[in-house]
């Protein structure tokens, strides 16, 4: 099997610097908004030179667009643009296909468009903590929860300092709660402090299954040592509950502070309190705290057809956005797709981010939301993201094709460090949109899933059909944090949608569900091709229920529960599985409900290494031949060069061509990001 390497390192490296950086409007840091912005530098006399703000950038652009409609671009020197609004874009700021409107770095240089603001004046006492007073968060007209120190993200303080903790015993609903939710639990006696310094600003973080619940604390009681908090869960049903034994941590205690690289904002008093790691001075060291929730705006109105139309970014860095838990908390039903991003946009015609970077955010990098259609997210790397990468589509079904999100592409990105504040969230969402592709990207250090694909339990309407993920290396998923999850994951009925030549490993759930691709409720038309997935804690294939899937020619390599799984029996054919290779060394062959006949397995070659025996599902191979099943399969070592290294080329020799099997090339990266710092801190 050949390998190939995947595009991460690309997306790292600036593009070479055009040959001649002409345009018709340049920004820079040491410009004026007062000047023309048509010099890339101020003359000597300092009466001319680019403009200070892209802001007024846009404004020069639409003016002279309304006299003469054609092709302009504006570059953006290097240096950091503090913004005090997003950089919103109406349909008056649209280019055509032939003379898009462009906003670019200037050529070998890297300008950061930032919602933070850089902190100075600190403070050091006699412990060595730093401090810093700041009268807009005394007035209650700022509040962050994130940091960054040296363009890494530091936290707040939290209890335990490593681990978790557990819920000692689950409680009812309070009255306040009307029984919609559960709002209340015990802890053990000593854990929590109703001495706390401001305690409504003290968070509980509660890891459910596939989701946690970010809930303000509203009143203590030592005596019981019970908690009630602001706000409530979503539900009763077990899955969004409180029981007895889930994890918790307490974020935002003053009293905790102590650990080096913690902070704590004093909302009360106005003052941050840093706790600086060694080797970190005021003096020398940049701390930014955020501001905006958003950077850009991409403000078309769908409704009345008036779209952003052909927009391009290119080579930009978007950092710095701020997300603040609201006061009833922060709980959402899956993948936390109710957040927004750093770049929105909304009824967006051909629009472009290439070679952007978009790090240090709250919530989501990208959100391509109603009418958006055409798009493209090219080369550019998505990073210590507070939820996701990409979102495309909506949660809701649209009749009016014109409001449906469709045909856009993610490609050779790379997403990674994802779910620094909400877990549950994914590298790429793909809802009720159609016809989208993610191609060749690396999305790795994700507490959930990687992709995911449909927003329809069952087999309802759905409009996530023909959508395609292919080439994509997916790895270190879930990372013990959350449950339920899959390297990609679907929903619905999906006809024409394709999962090819994806690298799917290190998917690690804390409970039950760490698979490496996961149909689930209402599945249907799947193509899963050409996909090697290994070392997932569950299985590398697990169909929760579904119809028609074809699932041919991919390597199904060291599931630890078992190899294949199978959920609900149903009266028609759930899926086909047919030239696959499955290697093992512990589990089962077929795990969990393969009751019935309903699907079809045939010309699988399959091997537990050292030639140890196994079932299918309890029967000898000739009893599930008996069945109809896996009759021309064969039992037999593929040959792998070395697997446990993940080397799966096939030796000379190897008996996979008896099944018909066609080696297929598997998208690696060559520097793979490696998990940071977030929510694991016992590892």
């Amino acid at each position: 099997m050949r390998t190939v390497l995947a595009l991460a390192c690309a997306v790292l490296l600036p593009c070479p610097a055009a040959s001649s950086p002409r345009a018709d409007f340049y920004v820079s840091p040491n410009g004026n908004d007062r000047w023309s912005g048509r010099l890339a530098q101020p003359n000597r006399q300092r009466t001319d030179g680019p403009f200070a703000t892209i802001h007024r950038a846009r404004d020069a652009v639409r003016a002279v667009q309304a006299e003469d409609p054609r092709a302009r671009t504006v570059l953006l020197r290097a240096g950091l643009y503090s913004l005090r609004e997003p950089l919103r874009l109406g349909p008056e700021d649209s280019g055509t296909a032939r003379s898009p409107i462009t906003y670019a770095a200037y050529p070998g240089e890297a300008p950061v468009l930032s919602g933070g603001v850089r902190l100075s004046g600190w403070k050091v006492g006699a412990d060595g903590w730093w401090r810093l007073s700041l009268p807009e968060v005394h007035c209650g007209e700022w509040v962050f929860q994130q940091l960054w120190v040296d363009g890494e993200r530091r936290f707040r303080t939290r209890l335990p300092r490593r681990g978790f903790w557990h819920i000692a015993d689950a409680l009812p609903p309070s009255p306040r709660a009307e029984g919609k939710g559960f709002d209340q639990f015990r802890f053990e006696p000593g854990q929590l402090s109703a001495a706390w310094h401001s305690l409504r600003d003290v968070e509980a973080l509660v890891f459910q299954t596939w989701t946690m619940a970010r809930l303000r604390i509203d009143s203590l009681d030592e005596a019981q040592s019970t908690v009630r908090f602001t706000g409530r869960t979503l539900g009763t049903v077990p899955y969004q509950a409180l029981p007895k034994g889930n994890r918790f941590l307490i974020e935002n205690v003053r009293e905790a502070l102590g650990e080096p690289g913690t902070f704590y904002l004093d909302r009360a008093d106005g003052e941050l309190i840093y706790v600086p790691r060694p080797g970190e001075s005021p003096e020398k060291s940049t701390v930014i705290a955020p501001r905006l929730e958003r950077l850009v705006e991409l403000a078309g109105d769908p409704a009345r057809r008036a779209w952003v139309r052909n927009v391009r970014m290119r080579g930009i860095t978007f950092a710095h956005t701020n997300w603040v838990t609201p006061p009833e908390g922060n709980v959402f039903y899956q993948a936390e797709v109710h957040l927004g991003g750093a770049v929105t946009a909304t009824g967006a015609r051909g629009c472009v981010l290439e070679d952007c970077r978009i790090t240090h955010t709250g919530a989501w990098a990208v959100d391509l939301g109603a009418g958006c259609k055409s798009n493209r997210v090219v080369r550019c790397r998505l990073a210590d993201l507070g939820a996701g990468g990409v979102k495309i589509g909506e949660m809701a079904i649209r009749d009016d094709e014109e409001q449906v999100a469709s045909h856009n592409t993610v490609r050779e990105c790379q997403i990674v460090h994802a779910g620094r504040l909400h877990p549950a969230a994914i590298g790429v969402w793909i809802g009720q949109s159609h016809h989208n592709e993610v191609a060749d990207c690396e999305i790795g250090d994700l507490y959930y899933t990687g992709v995911s694909v449909g927003w329809t339990w069952g087999y309802g309407r759905s409009l996530a059909t023909h959508n395609h993920i292919v080439r994509n290396h997916i790895h270190h998923i879930g990372q013990g944090v959350l449950s339920d999850m899959g390297g990609i994951y679907t929903l619905g009925v999906s006809p024409g949608t394709v999962l090819r030549g994806n690298h799917i490993h290190d998917v690690e759930s804390f409970g039950y569900g760490g698979w490496g691709i996961y149909p689930d409720e209402g599945s249907t038309g799947l193509l899963i091709e050409d996909n090697l997935v290994h070392r997932t804690k569950s299985a590398g294939f697990h169909q929760h229920y579904g119809r028609e899937n074809v699932v041919r020619n991919n390597v199904f390599a060291y599931g630890r529960e078992a190899q294949i799984m199978r959920t609900r029996a149903e009266e028609h054919l759930s899926f086909t599985m047919e030239g696959n290779i499955v290697l093992w060394s512990e589990g089962p062959l077929l795990g969990s409900n393969w009751s019935g006949n309903n699907y079809k397995l045939d010309r699988n070659l399959y091997w537990k290494e050292g030639g140890a025996a196994f079932d299918f599902a309890g029967m000898t191979l000739e009893q599930w031949r008996a069945k109809g099943q896996d009759v021309h399969s064969v039992v037999a070592d593929p040959l792998f060069v070395d697997p446990k290294k993940g080397d799966f080329r096939l030796r000379p020799g190897s008996p996979a061509g008896r099944i018909g099997f066609r080696p297929f090339a598997v998208p690696v990266s060559a520097r793979p990001a490696r998990p940071a710092p977030g929510f694991r801190r016992d590892d």
